[in-house]
């Protein structure tokens, strides 16, 4: 019996630790921490540290020199690489309250160019200091704001004109004489201009951010609404005279004049189309609307019906005062369209090249 009993004794303490008894726990517990730690220990940390990472990136720093004095206003320091210049001018405005974002000009060189917001610091840099020259741009105003005020004058200034107030005109001479068709056609030409601007400034046009000096808007102003009164008075006097050849002058001189505010709109869609789409690879093309068939011939179809609307208004009331507004807004209008016309050609040389800029027979 003891024999046979003896052989089975090792068997009964081997099995707890075989099947994972209670009595082997402790033992594989702390087998396996110390695998762990000789794992831990040889692999190092597994995943980097982020500070680490953070500790690698190249921060600027940018002076801020009066472009005039050429003495140091601030410094922004900690700048990183991916930051902006329109980022640098919120930092400057916090370190100087009295100089908002729009209002600072900032140049990589005392008598060069204006630097654009979109310019990343990264790409000026050459060291990890950065100078730049400042200069005070003046009061600004958006170009949203500019648009409005400019064209809201005229409308308002010629409908007072044409009410004739008596502070104006002497109120006996204005009931006695009668007023011509073309006084009214003419109201209502001069206003549909205009109404036709302002509508396309706030649902048409697409301003960029941008602004621009306050004294440009006041020099826009008066040369809108001084000449608005001008030729208000005059073709709102009691004593106007109507055009030479009479009904037929102003009926077709008319027509040229609508003709022109409705492919001037067209033209306006169509360029703020092609901006919204974002497709500039190609110069815009007409279309199956015929006022946008002057593409053909022109690359700034707009300013020509511009000019060809002032033109046709100063047809239509045979004034002194209106022809030398359309002379002035046709040179105006000529020289916006060369300065286009050249940007034109070196963005869409092929498709420009063989345009006019603003009058179709001039190439």
């Amino acid at each position: 019996m003891l024999q046979r009993q003896n052989p089975s004794t090792p068997e009964r303490r081997r099995n707890p630790a075989a099947d994972g008894g209670a009595l082997s726990m402790p033992h594989n517990d702390s087998r396996s921490f110390f695998n762990l730690s000789q794992l831990v220990l040889s692999a190092g940390q597994i995943k980097p540290s982020p500070a680490l990472k953070h500790s690698k990136i190249t921060y600027f720093e940018v002076e801020i020199v009066d472009v005039h004095s050429r003495k140091q206003i601030c410094i922004v320091d900690k700048v990183p690489p991916t930051s902006t210049l329109l980022d640098v001018k919120h930092k400057f405005h916090k370190a100087c309250p009295q100089w908002y974002p729009s209002r600072v000009g900032l140049q990589l060189e005392r008598n060069g160019p204006f630097l654009k917001d979109s310019v990343s610091i990264q790409s000026l840099a050459v060291s990890s200091i950065v100078t730049l020259y400042f200069t005070d741009l003046g009061q600004q105003v958006g170009w949203t704001t500019f648009f409005l005020t400019e064209y809201t004058g005229p409308l308002l200034i010629y409908l007072l004109f044409y009410i004739r107030l008596s502070t104006i005109y002497d109120q006996v001479e204005s009931r006695k004489n009668f007023r011509h068709p073309v006084v009214h056609l003419a109201c209502f030409c001069h206003c549909l201009h205009y109404i036709r601007h302002l509508l396309e400034t706030l649902f048409v046009h697409k301003f960029s951010e941008g602004h621009t000096p306050l004294k440009n808007m006041i020099k826009g102003c008066a040369f809108y609404w001084g000449f608005t009164s001008w030729i208000a008075y005059y073709i709102n006097h009691p004593r106007y005279t109507p055009p030479s050849f009479g009904h037929k002058q102003v009926s077709y001189a008319a027509l040229a004049f609508l003709m022109c505010e409705a492919g001037n709109h067209f033209i306006n869609v169509a360029l703020a189309h092609q901006t919204n789409s974002g497709n500039r690879t190609c110069f815009p093309s007409p279309t199956y609307n015929p006022f946008t068939w002057l593409f053909l011939l022109v690359s700034c179809p707009n300013y020509t019906y511009e000019a060809g609307s002032w033109i046709s208004f100063t047809v239509m009331t045979q004034t002194l005062p209106a022809g030398i507004f359309a002379f002035l807004m046709v040179i105006q209008m000529s020289l916006w369209a060369q300065k286009k016309h050249k940007l034109y050609l070196k963005r869409f040389y092929p498709e420009v090249r063989r345009k006019a800029a603003m009058i179709p027979i001039i190439f």
